[in-house]
């Protein structure tokens, strides 16, 4: 009984406007709708089918990028492992080195200390030595002395003179 915006109603007389917005809305929106698919289909699906082109082109760059980055971290743990590995190596050289290094100045030490003692043994040997020959010297001036004395206390002219002789005679 309804048609679209002027209708005619079969109980009055003539053409007026039907004003139940309800039911011209609803008429009017699925002509729009209709005339949009007829019309819009071709324009929509192109539409469409570029946007899905679209994410396809985004969704494969994501993945080779995701496929990338996924060798590009394999990569890098390798390499950290290397790293690693290369680190564990330098610590047991370097243990090593220090190892021999400290044994060699312990020897090295132990050389100076035995040389030291040497030299230190050598030198209290040759103050001793030196001291002895000086007693020496000094219990023969004090004994040359303490004879001269008695000789001259004890010896007159005469013997002195023969003494004297004797010990040239000897030389």
């Amino acid at each position: 009984m309804s048609s679209w915006i002027l209708l005619a109603h079969a109980e009055t007389s003539g053409f007026g406007l039907n004003l139940d917005l309800f039911e011209t809305n609803l008429i009017n929106l699925a002509i729009i709708i209709g005339l949009l698919v007829y019309a819009g289909r071709g324009f929509l699906g192109n539409l469409l089918s570029n946007r899905r082109a679209a994410i396809e082109a985004e969704i494969r760059e994501v993945e080779e990028k995701l496929a990338s980055s996924a060798q590009a971290l394999s990569q890098a743990q390798t390499q950290l492992k290397e790293a690693e590995a290369e680190a564990a190596r330098l610590l047991v050289e370097a243990k090593a080195r220090a190892a021999a290094v400290r044994q060699e100045i312990l020897d090295k030490a132990a050389a100076d200390v035995e040389r030291l003692k040497a030299t230190a043994a050598q030198d209290v040997s040759t103050e001793q030595q030196r001291v002895l020959d000086e007693l020496r010297r000094y219990a023969v001036a004090q004994a040359l002395s303490r004879v001269e004395t008695q000789l001259s206390q004890q010896l007159d002219e005469a013997a002195q003179q023969r003494l004297i002789d004797r010990s040239l005679a000897t030389l």
